[in-house]
């Protein structure tokens, strides 16, 4: 780990130069790969995806009550119609670049490379569908199309799937004349664990569709079984402390709010999850994941209402900090851990009859995420002994495990997803005020699609509301 950190630093002005000129619209000619050296852009690639991961994580965090803004109306907060083309044409111009290092990979005959870009296709695929639906992706890399087609969500998560199994395949290949290394900014070239990630990603996908009869719980429980259960093999990307291009991007929030700008204010919703309000238990890992205010409470916003009047812009609620796991300067960005697998574990095991597996997994996620995060083993044990969360495996629900996974993803774009299978039945969980009226009343369920591409595209782009629902949520 402390070799990637040095290697980061010493590469990080290619890095910029590559970000500058070689992200690039789907609709203009791509990349030449042969332009640039395939390291350089595992490089690229391996580490900018935690920017897309952080740059989904601060839309969503908002829509599953994890943030609020400390102004009433926040666009965000009250779920308006937001085009957000800045999350699209990074996360396309991060699919491109995976796509060249495919290329040279098979060019090359490096396998492992091809193995690992296969992974950062899925994360980077997987994290636009769920967040617009159909998308291009068969027209969108090859050059040959100005206006790529887009293809059925439910298709590309075939798409999701052909890239996982491919990527075990080629990181199952006993030579590769070129493999992944301190390039590699998630396990410095490690190949078990890229496989053991994979195998986690598909676990996700395939839970995904299990409630439309397109998997079945044997399948994702097959993926868990490979996939990462402890938190040595947790997908982190990491990050440096040798200047600001280099921060966690939470960071980067937690400094913006230490500069009075009004960002990463915690919501109410996760802090009287956390603060006993809610569950009747404190959570130990509260100081871990927000700070706590000047009196010494954890306290959150009211989504869509404001902080209200006479409240600090800082010091009297609870905001993303430094001083946490997930916003110092070398916090890593999770792609997905031990703690989320288990409880991906839990709930395919409930839903498949089997209690005592769900419920050995149900406790595994908590004990996962409380170590990860730093929680003494005292305070895990207080905790997870409390009769609200012990609850013996004939009393566990899909509730229970979805409100301790709903903390162990804090911040994670999966959580939106999570909330959407569950109708966002959280407890206690309320429509934002001052709600977009053309919600209706209902939660929001999807993006409406960039305006580049409803003005360049506008052919292909599909006709959407924000009530409109991804294949699996239907």
């Amino acid at each position: 780990m402390n070799q990637i950190k040095v290697k980061l630093t010493s590469i990080i002005a290619a890095l910029l130069l590559v970000s500058c000129s070689d992200y690039l619209d789907i609709n203009e000619n791509p990349n030449k790969p042969s332009e640039v050296p395939m390291s350089l852009l595992m490089a690229h690639a391996s580490y900018r995806t935690g920017d897309n991961i952080q740059r989904v994580g601060n839309i969503t965090s908002y829509y599953v009550q994890y943030l609020a803004s400390p102004n009433a109306f926040g666009s965000k907060d009250v779920q308006d119609a937001t085009a957000f083309d800045e999350t699209w044409q990074e996360l396309y111009r991060m699919m491109s670049d995976v796509s060249d290092i495919m290329t040279l990979a098979d060019e090359q005959n490096a396998p492992h490379y091809k193995g690992t870009a296969e992974v950062l296709m899925a994360v980077n695929l997987g994290l636009t569908i769920d967040l617009w639906g159909d998308l291009p992706y068969s027209e969108a890399f090859t050059g040959e199309y100005l206006k790529p087609v887009y293809d059925d969500d439910q298709s590309l998560y075939d798409v999701l799937r052909s890239l996982l199994d491919d990527a075990l395949v080629d990181l199952n290949a006993a030579s590769s004349e070129l493999a992944p290394g301190t390039d590699d900014f998630i396990y410095g070239g490690d190949v078990d664990k890229w496989k053991k990630l994979a195998y986690s990603i598909k676990a996700r996908y395939l839970l995904h569709a299990t409630a439309t009869g397109d998997a079945s719980t044997s399948d994702v429980l097959a993926a868990v079984d490979n996939g990462i259960l402890l938190n040595i093999d947790n997908g982190a990307i990491v990050y440096s402390d040798q200047g600001f291009d280099v921060y966690n991007p939470w960071a980067k929030v937690a400094i913006d709010q230490e500069s009075a700008i009004l960002d990463g204010w915690i919501s109410e919703q996760l802090a009287d999850a956390m603060n006993g309000t809610t569950y009747g238990v404190v959570d130990p890992r509260l100081p871990f994941l927000m700070s706590a205010t000047d009196d010494g409470e954890f306290i959150g916003v009211p989504n869509g209402e404001g902080r209200g009047t006479n409240v600090d812009i800082s010091g009297d609620r609870s905001v993303i900090s430094r001083e946490t796991y997930y916003a110092a300067n070398t916090s890593p960005i999770l792609i997905i851990t031990a703690a989320e697998t288990r409880f991906i574990e839990a709930e395919a095991a409930l839903a498949a009859g089997n209690k005592s597996r769900a419920y050995d997994a149900y406790l595994a996620g908590i004990d996962a995420h409380m170590r990860m995060v730093g929680v003494e083993s005292v305070d895990i044990t207080t905790y997870i002994t409390n009769a609200t969360v012990s609850v013996g495996e004939d009393n566990l629900t899909l509730a229970l495990i979805m409100k301790e996974k709903y903390v162990a993803l804090y911040l994670s774009p999966e959580t939106w997803n999570d909330a959407r299978r569950f109708d966002y039945q959280y407890k206690d969980m309320t429509i934002p005020a001052n709600l977009n009226p053309d919600l209706n009343g209902s939660y929001i369920r999807r993006l409406i699609y960039p305006d580049s591409e409803t003005s360049r595209n506008s052919d292909n782009v599909p006709s959407v509301t924000l009530l409109d629902r991804i294949w699996w949520d239907e």
